[in-house]
């Protein structure tokens, strides 16, 4: 049985992939983070690193709904986010990774405003912020991603941080 607290925290990750806020999640939903994305930092769609985004917001998409989407209509509901994705990814976090890193490695460089292959901790506060994190909880969330205390986020911190926030238990 789910417990309330369980629900609580799927409905906040379930909000987090329902960009517009209409009750699903969709494609559509991942093209508007992208766009967001690249529009916060001023990167074009068309650039190496704007088409990098669009195609890991593409593949993350994909795989969700392969995972999720059981009624195959191209839209993942609250129910089939918590009875497919939340918990086959619950069993395999490494798989949630699998589907995530081409979009999260996308979103990171976007960040690296200064190319040196690592977002700062302010540059990933602020992809979260973008994604719909309130501002207080993103620069906590961004603080701790830097799980070396160097200052900068990268990919071998963000995606395995990523994945255990999504595949919660209950």
């Amino acid at each position: 049985m789910v417990t309330s607290e369980y629900e609580r925290r799927i409905a906040a990750r379930f909000a987090t992939f329902d960009q517009d806020g209409n009750g699903y999640i969709d494609r559509e939903d991942f093209s508007q983070a992208a766009k967001a994305l690249l529009a916060e930092f001023g990167t074009a769609a068309r650039s190496d690193k704007g088409q990098a985004l669009y195609i890991g917001a593409e593949a993350f998409w994909q795989g969700m709904a392969g995972i999720a989407d059981r009624d195959g209509d191209q839209r993942i509901t609250r129910e089939e986010f918590v009875n497919g994705a939340v918990k086959r990814l619950r069993d395999n976090p490494d798989r949630f990774a699998e589907i995530a890193r081409p979009f999260l490695s996308a979103a990171l460089a976007v960040a690296d405003t200064d190319g040196d292959g690592a977002a700062t901790v302010a540059e990933a506060a602020r992809v979260l912020k973008v994604l719909g994190v309130a501002e207080d909880t993103a620069r906590a969330a961004a603080a701790a991603l830097d799980a070396d205390g160097d200052g900068k986020v990268v990919e071998d911190e963000i995606v395995p941080a990523f994945a255990r926030y999504f595949t919660v238990p209950e």
